[in-house]
């Protein structure tokens, strides 16, 4: 009997005009966290569309428990053990836990639902996990931790021996991520067998035992963790040595862009006053819910302020909506770059020149030949890796997606850029793109605003770095004094502090 649960071999996916697999191969033990790594557009996603059986290979086989098998669908994947939990919890807000977790496999009896029976396999299976919810409450009103429990709750619910977790904590916070890692940690210790796809390297270093990267669509390599160096890692995800991942320019910063005075919304922040320089980046960090993106949210206009004031380039304004602020020369990449940066079911072409239609109308008509130029100088700005385009955001990867929310920002004439969490969700190699545009818009005279949960990044893009907790800003530091450990104290003050 084979010592693999599963076991895929030189298996090939071929789409019109893409290899999206080329003879890859992967194997898992019971009771086993291996970790699927590899940059965006590396074909981790068409890799675990074929283990769920989305997708049939054209090329290869899979063996479980080391029988050929064939998945024409997933209803026979998931009869095999099979379950994914995917980034972007696909769940039913306006129903209860309960109904979540049975959906597709509800219990029943001459055709009557048996929900008595339903709640109490669902509250075991809660009580199991630790959770501190019911199975009676509304999907929509639980944390994007709670659901992604009852995702594992709807995955053991179906007998799964095998889960595959993608991104499981790329919008977690610290704690929540501890709790998910003691989760999977149980699975695995209960014999199931879970294949980890995440660009966090702190997720794959606690969790994995085994590492296999996939990139370019082919196979590189299989490791252990344990002796894994980090360096070795990148290398063989990216295909080169990433010799300087931040690659921040050193400016003398120019005249002040940006002051912020006494900025306060009650119930949300109180007394933010910062400025930043032309061609200076400046951090805004802390932990999750610090009100880090409410106070750029209020400076923009997109939500309202009681008191404070802001001050353009010395002079005194007012900002209504976030129209007025892209007027005034001021750009906002959003958090959630597929909710509110991008319309995803768009082209690239649209998507950059969204905000700028004016510039390339006249009488009423776009002129298309213009748009399609300007779209195409910036999208190659940025490095934006398409065949055309004219192809729709949604087939990009994550840093891709990222590059044409920075080409989009880049179509109006910008003096400030504020980007937040730039990097959420991109692998290591966009993430090195992403910096590298970032310190060029700072060499040109751009002035830079960044927040991020992410330490490394801020201390090694920043110039200076403005620290908050509970909604004030608890300490501001340079580069040059700036530790991880420092940042980390005053993100967990309970009261403000005057800036250091």
């Amino acid at each position: 009997m084979s010592e693999y649960i599963l076991e895929l071999n030189e298996i090939t996916k071929i789409f019109p005009g893409v290899r999206a697999l080329n003879n890859v191969h992967f194997n898992l033990k019971p009771g086993e966290i291996h970790a699927l790594m590899g940059e965006n557009g590396a074909g981790k996603s068409t890799f675990i569309k074929v283990i769920t059986g989305v997708h049939q290979p054209d090329f290869g086989d899979i063996f479980y428990k080391g029988k050929k098998v064939v998945f024409n669908n997933p209803v026979e994947a998931k009869k095999y053990g099979i379950s994914a939990i995917y980034q972007h919890v696909t769940s039913y807000p306006h129903l209860t836990v309960t109904e979540n977790i049975f959906m597709g496999h509800e219990k029943q009896k001459y055709g009557r639902l048996l929900w008595k029976q339903m709640h109490a396999a669902a509250e075991k299976l809660l009580k199991q996990l630790n959770a501190s919810f019911k199975p009676t409450d509304l999907m929509g009103s639980l944390s994007v931790a709670q659901q992604q429990m009852v995702e594992i709750a709807k995955a053991l619910s179906m007998d799964a021996e095998i889960i595959i977790m993608d991104e499981p904590t790329a919008a977690l916070t610290k704690s929540e991520s501890e709790d998910l890692y003691v989760i999977t940690e149980r699975l695995r210790d209960e014999g199931k067998s879970v294949i980890l796809i995440s660009h966090r390297f702190e997720d794959m270093y606690r969790l994995a035992d085994r590492a296999t990267v996939l990139r370019d669509a082919e196979y590189i390599g299989n490791y252990n963790v344990s002796t894994l160096d980090p360096n070795d890692l990148i290398k063989a995800m990216v295909g080169r040595e990433i010799t300087d991942l931040f690659p921040k320019p050193e400016i003398e910063p120019a005249d002040e862009v940006l002051r912020v005075e006494n900025f306060s919304r009650q119930g949300f922040f109180e007394d933010i006053s910062f400025n930043v320089h032309a061609g200076e980046i400046i951090g805004l960090t802390g932990l999750v819910g610090a009100g880090r993106t409410e106070v750029i949210e209020s400076i923009f206009g997109i939500t309202d302020h009681n008191t404070g004031s802001l001050f353009l380039e010395g002079k005194k304004i007012t900002i209504n909506n976030p129209r007025t602020a892209l007027d005034m020369g001021m750009g906002h990449l959003t958090e959630d770059r597929q909710l509110t940066g991008l319309i995803v079911d768009w082209s690239i072409n649209q998507n950059i020149t969204l905000s700028e239609l004016d510039k390339f109308s006249k009488s009423g008509f776009i002129n298309v030949s213009s748009e399609r130029n300007k779209s195409k100088e910036l999208a190659e700005k940025v490095d934006v890796r398409a065949v055309s385009i004219f192809d729709k955001v949604s087939s990009l990867s994550g840093g891709n997606q990222q590059k044409v929310a920075v080409a989009k920002a880049l179509c109006s004439d910008l003096k400030l850029l504020v980007m937040d969490e730039p990097t959420k969700g991109v692998d290591i190699g966009a993430k090195a793109a992403i910096y590298e545009i970032m310190g060029n818009l700072a060499e040109q005279g751009m002035a830079i605003i960044v927040i991020s949960s992410e330490m490394p990044e801020i201390l090694g893009m920043c110039d200076r770095i403005y620290v908050m907790c509970e909604g004030r800003i608890t300490g501001e530091l340079s580069a040059e004094k700036a530790t991880q450990e420092e940042i980390l104290k005053l993100s967990m003050l309970k009261h403000h502090q005057d800036a250091v």
